[in-house]
């Protein structure tokens, strides 16, 4: 994710206009990072390939730059991603061609867009809360899929970055019995430097 900053923090509470908000985020923000998050490092060597060794159909959902895709894709993952930002997507795929990879850009509005039922073995959502779309999420997995979710709870409110706006902040907890119809795998909730929920789970073969 890239650093955070106080321009950051006003599109948080940023509601009209999203597209608009997000493509001059992108277009305004310099050195973006495309590094992935650790959590998706950790997550991935302990549960996702050992179950999936010869990769297969993964979605990121709220992708921006791609950076979780490119490095799936690196590992031969098929990735579709999506965002609202087409120029998020313009500097994801200029990247991923700088590293040799194909990847499914969706420009789409997750207000309105659901993904396919029961596509994907691996579902990625980081630093992204709609919940109204746990349900269609879940519905996305393959039996046997793996969810990983990452987000802010409202203990980020004591720090002076991130999203203030309740309606983006997990409570205590809340990722934890999002998704239950899936099998948590791991869960925890950090405060130091963010305060963050994660969550792996799997779908029921």
């Amino acid at each position: 994710m890239p650093s955070e900053t106080s321009s950051e923090n006003r599109l948080w509470e940023f509601d009209a206009d999203e597209r608009g908000a997000w493509n001059r985020r992108y277009s305004e923000q310099e050195n973006l990072s495309f590094e992935p998050d650790p959590f998706l490092l950790e997550a991935y060597e302990h549960f996702v390939a050992p179950l999936f060794p010869k990769a297969g159909a993964a979605l990121d959902i709220a992708g921006g730059l791609g950076r979780h895709a490119i490095w799936l894709a690196e590992l031969r993952w098929k990735v579709s991603v999506v965002d609202i930002s087409e120029v998020a997507f313009e500097k994801a795929e200029k990247k991923a061609e700088q590293r040799g990879v194909n990847i499914d850009f969706l420009v789409r509005d997750l207000n309105s867009w659901s993904p396919d039922r029961k596509k994907y073995d691996l579902v990625l959502v980081f630093y992204y809360l709609q919940r109204d779309l746990f349900s269609a999420l879940e519905s996305a997995l393959k039996p046997g899929g793996i969810l990983i979710y990452k987000t802010y709870t409202g203990e980020q409110l004591q720090y002076e970055t991130g999203p203030k706006n309740p309606a983006h902040l997990l409570r205590q907890n809340e990722l934890l019995h999002a998704f239950p119809n899936l099998r948590t795998l791991y869960y925890r909730e950090t405060i130091k430097d963010r305060a963050v929920a994660e969550l792996v789970a799997m779908k029921a073969k």
